[in-house]
């Protein structure tokens, strides 16, 4: 029914414009010949004689003009739009990777090929971001059952009645560690998407970055002293900055809970504060594992572990976050790494925002 519809409402279309151009046609040819007549005398017999063989002329032109109309409107209107649609229709299903292809006879001035180009690219983005998305929820998943699965087992663990007290303790801690680690993991989880989706709004505010990294640091005063890591600091005095100092405080306890993270016992972390008049550099160096160069160039993608030896003791977060506050807090963030040779974070944050 709605297909017969649709065919009716084309012939219609067809006839009012073969209508249309006979009425222009005819306004056209009857100036003409008018203007004509005036200008020549001709017999009254010859005018009726011509009149019809006139008509069928007009009826013919009619007739290729707007055969012509319907030939151009095909290949510059319908067609395109179909493809457009059923590349729309594709995308409507979830299918991002479809693509319109743009026909030859449409020059590039023809509207109808630039919004093809920009469905394309919308597809292009729209299958990027769906990658992203299928990727963050599967690893999402991945990071949410390994803690969970360690609650289980040492929860069950838990409850066999004649467990040692040693054992009952390792048992509760090894429950305690993976909860926490289940915590951190959705809390920056949380903040990252926040972050991402311009939900947290920097507030600036004057204060002692180089304070600020010794409050940071002293945080994993405990770590250090257990794996007996050399500490060595070169902070300069007076160094302020205007910037969101929650949001910075993220950076800073990332980069030193990675640098001790990945630091053997008896190594060494240390950070230097500098700065000239438009930035305050942060240097965060540590002897650790290092990382190819390789590893280095997605170090900063969500979920990213270089190093799956130490997999256990983050969730590949960390330094998205700190990216993502970087960029927010218009700061510049970079990594000087080999492998075996420990690296090096570089952040430089404006000393004013204007």
């Amino acid at each position: 029914m709605k297909k017969d519809m649709r065919v009716l409402k084309k012939v219609i279309s067809y006839l009012w414009n073969y209508f249309i151009f006979f009425c222009v046609i005819s306004f056209v040819v009857t100036c003409s010949f008018l203007l004509f007549g005036s200008l020549v005398r001709l017999p009254e017999e010859d005018v009726r004689t011509y009149a019809p063989w006139l008509l069928i002329n007009i009826l013919i032109l009619t007739a290729l003009f707007a055969a012509g109309d319907i030939i151009r409107r095909i290949i510059t209107v319908d067609r395109p739009a179909k493809a457009i649609q059923k590349v729309l229709e594709e995308m409507k299903k979830g299918n991002y990777d479809a693509r319109i292809a743009v026909p030859y006879i449409i020059n590039k001035e023809n509207r109808f090929r630039e919004i093809s180009e920009s469905i394309n690219l919308l597809g292009e983005e729209l299958a990027s971001v769906e990658t992203l998305r299928t990727d963050f929820i599967a690893n999402v998943s991945h990071e949410l059952k390994t803690p969970l699965a360690v609650m289980q087992n040492y929860g069950t663990m838990l409850q066999q009645p004649d467990l040692s007290d040693e054992s009952r303790i390792e048992y509760a801690k090894a429950v305690s560690d993976a909860s926490r680690r289940l915590a951190n993991l959705i809390t920056n989880i949380l903040k990252l998407n926040k972050l991402e989706n311009q939900q947290i709004f920097p507030e600036g505010a004057l204060y002692d970055l180089g304070e600020q990294l010794c409050e940071c640091l002293l945080q994993f005063e405990n770590i250090w002293e257990k794996k007996n890591i050399e500490i060595e600091t070169d902070i300069a005095d007076g160094i302020c900055i205007k910037a969101d100092e929650e949001l910075l405080s993220l950076v800073w306890n990332n980069l030193f809970s990675n640098a001790f993270k990945f630091t053997d016992d008896g190594g060494k972390v240390s950070l230097v504060l500098t700065a000239d008049e438009k930035y305050a550099t942060v240097k965060v160096t540590d002897t650790g594992c290092g990382m190819s160069s390789e590893v280095g160039a997605h170090i900063f993608e969500k979920f990213y572990q270089g190093d799956t030896s130490h997999a256990t003791h983050g969730n590949g977060l960390g330094l998205a976050l700190v990216k993502r506050v970087v960029d927010i807090t218009r700061g510049e963030i970079r990594v000087e790494s080999a492998k075996g040779e420990g690296s090096t974070f570089t952040v430089k944050i404006q000393r004013r925002h204007k």
